[in-house]
């Protein structure tokens, strides 16, 4: 899945995740915010550095645990020896796809269930986040954010479980952070400014938009390595009749 379609898609997964991320992690960027030092909310130049450390911290445990994904899932491949490997994966991952964007617009709320996968290991990562508040220095941001990327969210395990398609470690982990920098723009805004940005969160025709641009997405990455496969036959097949 070395396929920059592949990565411009998780990019914009985490863009349009908006709704979604106000939802979950809104009220923790909010509180942690709000928690801060007078005399650092004062400067928003420091409140901009603080904000967007936590937000480094979230995206490297993302491209940690995609690395562990894609390394996961490659293994997997090689152990079972798939003759059609590629395939079978690639066909996983746009089904992952589609459920993202099912789950975004609330039309298969079921699938919410997979937000308890990662409830045991939040609940020893959780204590250890409360230690470290409040938060009054930079490497304290930061190592807030790193447990902060661990927090139970339907919507990372689903790109985390497409991260398990993208062929090797490598992949996988470039997934996961052009995930991760997808949902950075909306998250340091949240820092400053919420209102606006919880309302349209909680409009239903928002989150469905956002569904079906991601499901057409999944559809879209399994139509362009298709076409490209047919490119590559067809000069195969050119320069086959050339040689004769």
């Amino acid at each position: 899945m070395d396929n920059p379609v592949t990565f411009t898609a998780a990019f914009l997964m985490g863009l349009f995740s908006t709704i979604h991320c106000i939802g979950m992690c809104g009220g923790i960027i909010g509180a942690l915010s709000l928690s801060l030092p007078a005399e650092i909310r004062s400067s928003k130049l420091r409140m901009f550095l603080f904000v967007s450390t936590y937000n480094i911290g979230r995206i490297i445990s993302y491209t940690l645990a995609g690395l562990i994904a894609g390394a996961i899932g490659a293994g997997v491949v090689t152990t079972a020896s798939f003759s059609q490997g590629h395939t079978v994966l690639q066909a996983i991952g746009v089904a992952m796809m589609i459920a993202i964007g099912l789950y975004l617009a609330g039309w298969v709320p079921q699938l919410a269930v997979v937000e308890k996968v990662g409830v045991p290991v939040w609940k020893k990562l959780e204590p250890i986040g409360r230690k470290l508040l409040p938060v009054a220095s930079l490497p304290k941001a930061l190592a807030y954010g790193l447990i902060w990327g661990w927090l139970p969210c339907g919507l990372v395990y689903f790109v985390l479980l497409w991260a398990l398609t993208a062929g090797d470690a490598v992949n996988g982990a470039i997934t996961m952070l052009a995930f991760g920098l997808g949902t950075l723009p909306t998250l340091i805004a949240t820092g400053f400014m919420t209102s606006w940005l919880t309302r349209f969160a909680r409009s239903s025709t928002a989150r469905q938009i956002v569904g079906l641009i991601i499901i057409l997405m999944a559809i879209g990455t399994l139509l362009i390595p298709m076409e490209h496969d047919h490119a590559e036959h067809s000069n195969a097949d050119a320069t086959h009749q050339h040689q004769h």
